[in-house]
């Protein structure tokens, strides 16, 4: 599921890292024209530049990601018990700290991949290098910087993507709860949503989810994708004063667009899948359980 969510919405992604670290007139492009201009210049392979890098190096970072998000929100759901919070504080502090660690344990694999995608995707783009494929990035990332290279940008990618997801799993797990109780379900035991009930509150959760997060977030994600790239190595509060200086400070919100429509359509369609598949497995544990014991 992840990965052909990833198929789809992997353009917006380059779109919305173009505009990032767009100069000069390719500043003045919104989502639209820079994704025309795209297509214009590369066709339909230049959407998809750096994919098979993002989809390679995916897999084990969400392995790593689902297991630390899953032992982590059991553990805060029994911590914080004796305090007695109302359900949606209960749901935002399990989420929130359980998408906190899951992200700073998959950095270690996902920060390599990002680096290396992000190379591909601005490739002779406003004066980037262009490079032979993801091997080639890593070679010559490898042969100037050492190992170290390929994690340009780390603690920034912490600060981005650890705070991001906290926020986004706070959100969805508070916002679930709210609507539910606007629904009145929780005072209602005894019926059951429906299929489609269910699956509206969990896409609700998503898209807001996703807006909270992308407000909150973009800021550091345009910072970090512009130090990233950059083949001056400058410091982060270099890319900074050098953004304010030629887009003011809504410069932080360049790719605010693209980035709440893929937050928002990845959080939706991945939570939903991810609630199925966690309820059906759920149950079929429960059928195993009574198989054996019977």
């Amino acid at each position: 599921m992840f990965s052909g969510v990833t198929v789809l919405l992997y353009p917006v992604s380059v779109i919305k890292t173009r505009m990032q670290v767009a100069t000069g007139e390719a500043m003045r492009r919104d989502a639209l024209a820079t994704f025309r201009n795209i297509l214009k210049v590369d066709g339909v392979p230049g959407l998809y530049r750096g994919f098979g890098t993002v989809i390679t190096g995916a897999i084990p970072a969400r392995i790593i990601f689902l297991t630390a998000l899953e032992t982590t929100k059991a553990a805060s759901l029994k911590l914080v018990e004796p305090f007695k919070l109302s359900e949606p504080a209960r749901a935002a502090f399990a989420n929130g700290l359980g998408g906190l660690l899951a992200s700073l344990c998959s950095q270690a694999v996902f920060v390599p991949i990002d680096v290396v995608s992000q190379k591909l995707m601005v490739q002779g783009y406003s004066g980037h290098v262009r490079y032979k494929g993801g091997v080639d990035v890593v070679q010559k990332i490898i042969k100037a910087d050492g190992i170290r290279g390929l994690y340009r940008g780390f603690g920034l990618s912490v600060m981005t993507y650890s705070p991001s997801s906290a926020v986004w799993w706070a959100s969805y797990g508070s916002s679930q709860r709210i609507i539910w109780s606007a629904l009145d379900h929780w005072n209602d035991k005894e019926s059951s949503p429906s299929q489609l009930k269910i699956v509206g509150v969990q896409a609700t959760g998503g898209i807001i989810a996703g807006a909270v997060t992308s407000f909150v977030t973009t800021p550091i994600d345009t910072v970090k994708t512009r130090l990233q790239v950059n083949q001056n190595k400058p410091k982060a509060m270099e890319v900074v004063r050098k953004l304010i200086a030629e887009d003011g400070w809504k410069g932080f919100y360049r790719g605010l667009g693209p980035r709440f429509f893929s937050s928002s359509a990845w959080g939706t369609s991945m939570i939903v899948c991810y609630e199925y598949l966690s309820m059906s497995l759920s149950l079929s544990l429960q059928l195993y359980k009574i198989v054996v014991y019977v």
